[in-house]
């Protein structure tokens, strides 16, 4: 009686990185980034809430050039999270899930993601 090697589990040795790897662990890393972000805004609502001096302090670190690369960054990881949804969404009814299809709807997130958060930056911080 023989013994067969068992079969190996699958992992990046055997798989190509693709576009929908990197989408999938993109959306989980911005769902992560989005609890720190959401602490950013409790902290600017209870200092509001507390009194001007307080606000102020915080809208002087958030209004810092380190403050703005961090909020636009929770902008973008808002809006890819958002976008993301909305390609699972799309999949739920079994659309666009060909490979070149499924390749498609991930480069359009990034696409769609950089393009929403530009504007939104555009229109409510940097013309305002």
């Amino acid at each position: 009686m023989s013994v067969r090697a068992r079969p190996t589990s699958p992992h990046l040795q055997i798989y190509r990185w693709t576009i929908t790897m990197t989408m999938s662990i993109f959306h989980r890393a911005t769902g992560i980034a989005n609890y720190a972000g959401m602490a950013l805004l409790a902290i600017w609502l209870v200092a509001a809430a507390l009194d001007q001096e307080a606000l102020n302090l915080v809208n002087v670190i958030y209004g810092s050039w380190f403050g703005q690369i961090v909020l636009f960054g929770f902008t973008w990881s808002l809006v890819h999270h958002m976008v993301g949804g909305l390609r699972h969404w799309v999949w739920d009814f079994a659309v666009m899930m060909e490979p070149g299809q499924r390749e498609l709807m991930a480069w359009a997130t990034i696409a769609a993601s950089v393009i929403i958060t530009l504007l939104i930056w555009t229109a409510f911080v940097w013309m305002a």
